[in-house]
């Protein structure tokens, strides 16, 4: 006899969704800081653990993120949901994102209730998504250290 609960069940396995600790920083903090205008103790600092969306192209943070990290919102960029909504959503100023010891530098767009981690971030760390085993991994190809294309 056919157990279709098992076959559903490995499915679900496969399809489970990557989530990944990220460390955000306010990158204009982080600069004053190294200018030796703003002291470290004041550098604001979150720390989650966020969902990774290849869906997505950007990252997405919440206002409340926003908030605690004390970042501007430039402007409103035009976002479209897998649903196929579209809507107008903030822009911040630059913020430091650090996943599995690797860092990069990147306006997010404000949204959402969650932090959300897309394509450029992955691309820009050079981590690929492991979905059999629910994880980021660095590239193959270059295990050490991200490697970016010109």
């Amino acid at each position: 006899m056919l157990d279709f609960n098992r076959i559903q069940d490995t499915a679900n396995q496969e399809m489970a969704e990557v989530r990944v600790k990220v460390k955000l920083i306010n990158a204009i903090d982080e600069e004053l800081v190294n200018r030796g205008l703003l002291n470290p103790n004041n550098l604001r600092v979150f720390e989650t653990v966020a969902l990774v969306d290849t869906g997505a192209v950007r990252t997405v943070i919440p206002m409340e993120v926003v908030q605690q990290l004390g970042l501007r919102i430039r402007g409103k960029q035009t976002a479209k949901y897998a649903d196929a909504r579209q809507e107008e959503v903030g822009l911040t100023g630059p913020v430091f994102i650090e996943i599995e010891g690797r860092e990069t530098t990147e306006a997010v767009l404000v949204a959402r209730d969650e932090v959300l981690i897309g394509q450029t971030v992955l691309e820009s760390l050079d981590l690929l998504v492991d979905c059999k085993n629910h994880r980021l991994i660095p590239n193959p190809k270059h295990p050490e250290h991200p490697v970016f294309r010109i």
